[in-house]
């Protein structure tokens, strides 16, 4: 199969993780950029709540803080992508991958008003979810594949967990949030593929009315 054949095959996956790549290595070939990408991208309960820069819940899914960060998430985004975007339409799976982003973004906010943070763990452990949530609704029709499956799903989640505690600059607030999002999303399209409009409008809904309580949080504390 050519590489062209696979990109065709996993476009969202492969598009994802080039943009991840590029974005990356752009500091990198044009040091002058580094504290611009950083300082304006990067996400910080402040500027985002305080200052309304939303962007920032976007622009830092696609920012790393190192080699072993990017390449840790981009081979995790390899792995359970593809078979996620093969499992759910295109538009389910960009649904979950970002509706868990920012469920993650916020989580880490609430977690570390003062913090800054950078990845798209939330994003990923929210596709990871998606997938545990699809096997759970067709566990019955997998059987046998269902519990090799959770079994696999257990130890991987184990061990990005316990690599988030060991290392503080890795947010496991951000993962947690993301998986619970994904984790749903992945039991409501399963379910019934045409409710991700559902899962999204309310998703959308929550997020807003987090951001409102978070506004309050900081009012507090600023």
């Amino acid at each position: 199969m050519s590489y062209l054949s696979k990109f065709k095959e996993y476009p969202l996956t492969y598009l994802l993780i080039i943009l991840n790549i590029t974005i990356f290595l752009t500091p990198i070939l044009i040091p002058s950029l580094e504290n611009f990408i950083y300082q304006e991208g990067a996400l910080s309960g402040y500027w985002v709540v305080v200052k309304g820069e939303i962007y920032r819940l976007v622009s830092s899914i696609f920012l790393h803080s190192g080699g072993t960060h990017i390449v840790m998430n981009m081979l995790s985004l390899y792995m359970v992508g593809r078979v996620v975007e093969r499992l759910f339409s295109k538009f389910a799976y960009l649904s979950i991958y970002f509706i868990s982003a920012f469920f993650g973004a916020f989580t880490s906010i609430y977690m570390h008003p003062d913090g800054w943070a950078v990845g798209a763990s939330g994003a990923i452990f929210g596709v990871f979810g998606a997938l545990a949530g699809f096997a759970f609704v067709h566990r019955n029709r997998m059987r046998e594949q269902f519990m090799a499956f959770m079994k696999d799903f257990g130890v991987i989640l184990l061990i990005n967990l316990v690599i988030g505690f060991l290392f503080p600059s890795i947010d496991v607030s951000a993962h947690v949030g993301g998986l619970v999002a994904g984790v749903i999303g992945g039991l409501v399209v399963a379910k019934q593929p045409r409710f991700v409009w559902v899962y999204l409008a309310i998703s959308v809904s929550l997020l807003v009315a987090i951001y409102n309580y978070l506004s309050l949080l900081y009012v507090s504390i600023v």
